[in-house]
């Protein structure tokens, strides 16, 4: 049975999925932190399924539809996700750090299409199976088995997801707080650390205690800069959403419950969109 966004943002269950969730994409960014660092603040991240829905929707017999840098950043300037400068310098970092690889040439050779490379499919996968588990929490589906019977789904799923990401928007206008830390370097996992470490039962509180006492280890796992982290969360503590249970540096750290609920919105609308996404794929899965 699909479950819609009010199914997901209302389950009960819910919150112990997505503290799950979290800790998978964490696991996923100790494998492999700098193809994961793509996919941890708000445009890298919208700008990484731009680049997977080209690659995924390549026409192997029309040339006109490989990736190319020239329609990479025609779609980022339609979706108003980043400007042609911000989206030239993503695509150089990508082919740097081998996250995408350049095809061999056809034609006049004018035009260097290029395609994803295996290790960040793998990884991506890795994110789809994290929302998949997490779905599959809540009604006791079975998402995540039929998805693992026919992977090559992917290219299929994944277009459909970035669809619903570039068109939702409390995914692309977050309130508050949330929307302090998706402009930071690893913003996402930043977030998915804090939330990571709360007890669901805990989630009524007005101040939710983390797991997290100290700002430098945290910058040092991230490699983050320690005073640019220490900086946002600083203008995060002058909104009111987080704080320390004691002195600073030597008690852990709480989060408001109006931040933690803006987290969950977001990872709902997401939840919502993936599900969308896989129902499309997968119609005979509905009961």
């Amino acid at each position: 049975m699909a479950l819609n966004l009010e199914d997901i943002a209302g389950h009960p269950a819910l919150h112990r999925g997505v503290r799950a969730q979290s800790l998978a994409l964490i696991q996923i960014y100790e494998a492999t932190p700098r193809l994961a660092s793509v996919f941890a603040s708000q445009q890298r991240w919208l700008m990484a399924h731009v680049g997977l829905a080209l690659h995924f929707r390549r026409d192997p017999r029309d040339h006109h539809t490989e990736l190319t840098v020239t329609r990479f950043m025609a779609a980022i300037r339609q979706n108003s996700v980043g400007s042609r400068n911000t989206a030239d310098a993503f695509i150089k970092e990508m082919l740097h750090y081998h996250i995408v690889e350049y095809l061999p040439t056809t034609g006049d050779g004018r035009a260097r299409p290029f395609q994803v490379t295996a290790a960040t499919l793998k990884a991506f996968t890795g994110w789809v199976v994290a929302h998949l588990r997490t779905l599959d929490s809540l009604d006791g589906g079975s998402r995540l088995a039929m998805f693992l019977e026919r992977p090559d789904m992917i290219a299929k799923l994944q277009p459909l997801v970035a669809d619903g990401l570039l068109s939702s928007n409390p995914v692309r206008e977050p309130k508050q707080t949330f929307s302090l830390f998706i402009w930071l370097n690893n913003g996402g996992i930043v977030m998915d650390w804090l939330m990571s470490g709360i007890d669901p039962d805990h989630a009524g509180l007005d101040r939710i205690p983390t797991s997290v006492v100290s700002i430098g280890d945290m910058a040092s796992w991230l490699k983050l800069s320690r005073t640019h982290l220490a900086r946002k969360l600083r203008d995060a503590e002058a909104l009111g959403s987080v704080g320390w249970l004691g002195s600073r540096g030597h008690s852990v750290m709480w989060v408001s419950n109006q931040f933690y609920q803006e987290y969950m919105t977001v990872q709902a609308a997401k939840l919502a969109i993936v599900e969308a996404a896989y129902q499309a794929c997968f119609p005979t899965t509905e009961e």
